[in-house]
């Protein structure tokens, strides 16, 4: 069997909007979800975040449930559910990152389950790297397609920074943007939803996927300088196996947060990699309006950029996605519009 990897149908629940056409034109339309939350700093100050406008007040792995239920149900959309033939990659946050909103995985799977009427406990693939998640789920998901094991494979993204020992963790390491911390990204949650095929075509095609590892993390305290030698890596073998170069992309997305750490590593991945004079590459990132999403960062992105194809505002005919996380963990991966 072939392991070619079409993204056939997407859902996304957002701090703009609760499925992903709204999600998709608020952000377009340069609308964020930044409001005060319940979560103080110090003082009358509270912490600006992203929540997402939930009918009920479900906290904890109730919430995130309910969140990738609705996502889950939008991507699966009019696709028959055939249990037999799908697998299921969930997309959570790192395990060693305090105040995971999932502690207890098969509770939350039969909770999403429960509320969506399918199965997804049976032989569900847990991918804990937080933000670039998505692209170790890409991965694995090309190696399913070719061992024959599903036809379809649903990639589920679900997290969330807006818990208290989250808050209290970044505010203590100074990462949360306040009024005396411009160089800090504002907590928020989603979850998204990609339903991936290797029997029906899709508006979308994974070219390329690269995986690699920055030793110059965020937290390295400079001993060793940041080269971007991690994303320029990722980038390189994205590309490499799309057959394209980096002046050959039209645009890219990018998991960008706010802190100015992770400008510079895409600044610096992209001009090592560029080569002689081109246009403009246009640079996206949900952050910006959503906030620090975590593990739903690429599976929002891969939304945002099936989207655009359907819809005609996307650039050329292929997009970078990239993600990266606080541990030197980079992804990336190059997709082709199939949408004329």
């Amino acid at each position: 069997m072939s392991a070619t990897l079409d993204v056939i149908s997407v859902g996304m629940v957002t701090a703009v909007g609760l499925d992903a056409p709204s999600s998709c034109a608020a952000m377009r339309a340069k609308l964020d979800g930044f409001q005060e939350t319940k979560f103080h700093r110090v003082g009358d100050e509270f912490v600006m975040g992203a929540p997402v406008p939930l009918p009920r007040e479900w906290i904890g792995e109730k919430r995130m449930a309910h969140l990738a239920a609705a996502a889950l149900t939008e991507a699966i959309g009019d696709h028959k559910w055939l249990p037999d033939k799908t697998a299921v990659l969930l997309c959570i946050a790192e395990e060693n990152r305090p105040g995971r909103p999932i502690r207890d995985v098969p509770s939350f799977l039969s909770q999403v389950s429960r509320i969506t009427g399918h199965d997804i406990s049976r032989g569900c693939i847990v991918v804990a790297h937080g933000r670039p998640s998505g692209h170790v789920a890409f991965d694995k998901a090309r190696k399913i397609f070719k061992e024959g094991n599903a036809s379809n494979i649903l990639i589920i993204g679900v997290d969330s920074y807006l818990t208290p020992a989250t808050i209290t963790h970044y505010i203590a390491k100074w990462r949360i943007l306040t009024s005396d911390n411009p160089n800090g990204f504002i907590p928020g949650e989603a979850a998204a939803a990609i339903l991936c095929s290797n029997v029906e075509r899709g508006q979308l095609q994974l070219a390329g996927v690269g995986l690699a590892r920055e030793r110059a993390s965020i937290y390295n305290n400079d001993d060793i300088p940041l080269r971007g030698d991690g994303m320029t890596s990722a980038y390189n073998i994205a590309l490499t196996e799309a057959g394209i170069q980096m002046n050959d992309i039209g645009y890219r997305i990018s998991d960008l947060i706010g802190e100015k750490y992770w400008f510079k590593q895409t600044a610096l991945a992209n001009l090592r990699l560029s080569r002689g004079p081109r246009d403009f590459i246009d640079l996206w990132s949900p952050g910006e309006f959503l906030g620090n999403i975590g593990a739903a960062a690429v599976p929002a992105m891969i939304a945002m950029a099936r989207t655009a194809a359907c819809k005609g505002y996307g650039y050329g005919k292929s997009v970078l996605v990239e993600a990266s996380n606080d541990a030197g963990a980079c992804g990336a991966a190059v997709l082709t519009s199939r949408v004329s």
